[in-house]
C-alpha cells in the first residue's frame, strides 16, 4: 500500500515556469474563448442532474400519474430503472466513439440523440412511449459524457484545467437544482399535461445548444497528435494557449509532452486495448482508485439521502409535501455553492487533503445523522427532527467538497491518453451498478431497519476513510500527462519530462526569456483552427 500516498516530484520542468504569468482568463481574448467553448462542455452535466430530478419530481404529479394512468408494479420499477439500462448499453460503445471518431463528434452525436429522444418524451402519449424516450436519453447522454469532460481536460489552458475538470461534475447540481427542481415545483399548478411537458421539453435545451455549436469548438490536440495531425494538434495549441504563437516555450512543451506521453503508451507501457487496464501495475493501482471512487461516490450515505429523502423527511415527522419540496430545492442549491467554491480550490489544497476533509466530516456529520434520528424514533423530539435536517446539510457541504467536484476531474487525470475513454466509460458503469444497488436495496432497508440501518454506512464511511489515506495520490500542479504517467513510476514521469523539455529545446529548464506573444490583443496572422 501506499501509505500516504505523495506523488513524486522528481528533477523536471515545471510547468509554471513556461507560463505567462500576464496570461489570466479575465484578460486574455483566446482563453476566455476557449473558456466559453468550455461552458457548451460543462453543460453535459446539467443535462444529467436535470434528468434524474425531473424524474423524480414527475413522478409526484397528479397531472403525469393521471395522464399514464399512475403506473405501479413492473411498468413503474422499468420507469424508474431505465435511465441505467440505457446507459449499460451505451457503455461499451462510447469510448470507440470517443477515440475512433474524436470528442466533438462524440458529443454531437450524444447530444443529437438526446434532442431526438426529448421529442418523443414531450409527445409521449403512453407508458411505452415514455420509457423508450427515456431509454434513449440516457443512451445519447452515455456518448456525451464520456466525451466532455476528457475534452475539457485536453484543451484547458494548464492553469485552469484542474479548476475547470473539477466544475465538470459539479454542475450536476446546476440541472438538478437551478432548473429540474423549481421548474417542476413551479409548473404543477398548471392543471393539464403541460405540468410535465414543460419541464421535459426544457431538458432538450443543453443539447440543443451542443448540437448547433460543438463544431465550433477547438477538438482535443491529445486526438489530434494520437492520428498522425500534429501541424492541427500545434496550431490549436498555439492559437488558445499563447495568441498563435507557435514557438512559444509553454506551447513546445505541452506539444512534446503530449507526443512523448502517447508515443510512452503505446510502446513502452503497451496501454492498448480494455485488456490493458488491468495488466500493469501501474494501470491495476488506476483501476483500484477509479472503482472505488465510483462505488464511494454513491454509497457514502448520499445515496440515502439523494433518493429517498422524502423517507427520511416522513421518518422524522415531516410530512408536508410542500415543505419536503422547498427543503430539497435549497438543499441542491447548498449543494451547488460548496461543490463549486471545492472545485476552484483543488490545486491549491489539494485532493488528497480534500477528500480526507471529506470523507472525516461525512462520517461525523452522517453519525450524528444516525444519532439525532434514533432519538426522534425512541423519545419523537422535535428538537432532535431539526437537528437531523441542519445534519444532512453539514453532511453534504462535507460530501461536496470532494466527492462531487473531483470523482470525474480526478478519473481523467489520472489516466493515460490511451485509456482515458475506456477507464471513464469502466467508472461510469461502476456508478450505474452501485446507482442500482441504491435503487432497491436501500427502501427495503430502511422499511425493515429505519434509522438502525444509518450504522451500516456509519461503518462503511470509516472503511473509506481509511482506503482513501493509503490510495490517493496527490497529483496537484502538474500537468495532464505527468499526472498520468506517476502510476508508472518516477522513471516514465521523469522520461517524459525530459523527453519533452528536450525537443522544447528546454532540456535543463525554462529559458528566462517569457513568452512573446501578446496577451492583450489577438495575433492577426494567425486563424481560428476547428479541426
Amino acid at each position: 500500500m501506499e501509505g500516504g500516498a505523495v506523488a513524486p516530484t522528481g528533477n523536471t520542468v515545471a510547468i509554471e515556469d513556461l507560463i505567462d504569468p500576464r496570461r489570466k482568463w479575465y484578460n486574455n481574448r483566446r482563453i476566455i474563448t476557449l473558456n466559453a467553448w468550455i461552458v457548451l462542455l460543462l453543460i453535459t452535466s446539467s443535462t444529467n442532474g436535470y434528468d434524474e430530478s425531473m424524474m423524480n419530481g414527475l413522478q409526484s404529479l397528479t397531472q403525469w400519474r393521471g395522464c399514464f394512468h399512475s403506473p405501479t408494479g413492473s411498468k413503474l420499477g422499468l420507469l424508474n430503472v431505465i435511465q441505467n439500462i440505457g446507459s449499460l448499453a451505451a457503455y461499451p460503445m462510447a469510448p470507440y466513439l470517443s477515440d475512433g471518431l474524436g470528442r466533438r463528434p462524440a458529443i454531437f452525436i450524444g447530444a443529437l440523440i438526446m434532442c431526438c429522444a426529448t421529442v418523443i418524451q414531450t409527445a409521449s402519449q403512453s407508458v411505452g412511449m415514455f420509457i423508450g424516450a427515456r431509454f434513449l436519453i440516457s443512451f445519447g447522454l452515455t456518448f456525451a459524457a464520456n466525451a466532455a469532460p476528457m475534452l475539457v481536460a485536453e484543451i484547458s489552458y494548464p492553469t485552469y484545467r484542474a479548476p475547470l475538470t473539477s466544475t465538470y461534475n459539479s454542475l450536476w447540481y446546476r440541472g438538478q437544482s437551478c432548473k429540474a427542481t423549481w421548474t417542476t415545483f413551479g409548473t404543477f399548478r398548471i392543471g393539464n399535461t403541460w405540468a410535465w411537458r414543460i419541464p421535459s421539453a426544457l431538458q432538450a435545451l443543453p443539447s440543443v445548444l451542443q448540437v448547433c455549436l460543438v463544431w465550433f469548438c477547438p477538438e482535443s490536440p491529445r486526438y489530434l497528435i494520437s492520428k498522425g495531425k500534429d501541424a492541427a494538434a500545434l496550431k490549436t495549441l498555439a492559437y488558445y494557449h499563447a495568441d498563435g504563437d507557435e514557438k512559444d516555450h509553454l506551447v513546445r512543451y505541452e506539444f512534446e509532452e503530449i507526443k512523448a506521453a502517447i508515443e510512452f503508451d503505446r510502446t513502452i507501457a503497451a496501454n492498448v486495448g480494455w485488456k490493458s487496464l488491468f495488466t500493469t501495475p501501474g494501470n491495476r493501482k488506476r483501476m483500484r482508485i477509479i472503482i472505488a471512487l465510483a462505488f464511494f461516490s454513491q454509497w457514502s450515505g448520499n445515496g440515502l439521502v439523494s433518493y429517498y429523502l422524502n423517507q427520511v423527511f416522513n421518518s422524522i415527522g415531516l410530512m408536508d409535501p410542500t415543505i419536503q419540496s422547498v427543503i430539497i430545492g435549497i438543499l441542491q442549491i447548498w449543494n451547488l455553492f460548496w461543490t463549486l467554491s471545492a472545485a476552484f480550490l483543488v490545486d491549491r489544497i489539494g485532493r488528497r487533503i480534500l477528500f480526507m476533509l471529506s470523507i472525516l466530516g461525512m462520517f461525523v456529520f452522517f453519525t450524528l445523522t444516525t444519532v439525532r434520528s434514533a432519538l426522534f424514533a425512541q423519545r419523537g423530539s422535535d428538537q432532535a427532527a431539526h437537528a437531523v435536517i441542519a445534519f444532512i446539510f453539514l453532511f453534504y457541504a462535507a460530501f461536496d467538497i470532494a466527492f462531487t467536484p473531483l470523482i470525474v476531474s480526478y478519473t481523467v487525470e489520472i489516466l493515460p491518453y490511451q485509456l482515458r475513454a475506456k477507464g471513464l466509460s469502466i467508472f461510469n458503469f461502476t456508478i450505474s451498478a452501485a446507482l442500482i444497488f441504491n435503487r432497491y436495496v436501500n427502501p427495503i432497508a430502511l422499511d425493515y431497519l429505519g434509522w438502525k440501518y444509518y450504522i451500516v454506512y456509519v461503518c462503511w464511511l470509516a472503511f473509506e476513510a481509511v482506503f482513501l489515506w493509503f490510495y490517493v495520490v496527490e497529483t496537484k500542479n502538474r500537468t495532464l500527462e505527468g499526472t498520468a504517467a506517476l502510476f508508472d513510476g518516477e522513471e516514465a514521469t521523469r522520461q517524459i519530462a525530459e523527453q519533452a523539455a528536450q525537443q522544447a529545446h528546454i532540456a535543463h529548464g525554462p529559458s528566462d526569456e517569457k513568452p512573446s506573444a501578446s496577451f492583450q490583443e489577438d495575433n492577426p496572422g494567425t486563424s481560428n483552427p476547428r479541426h
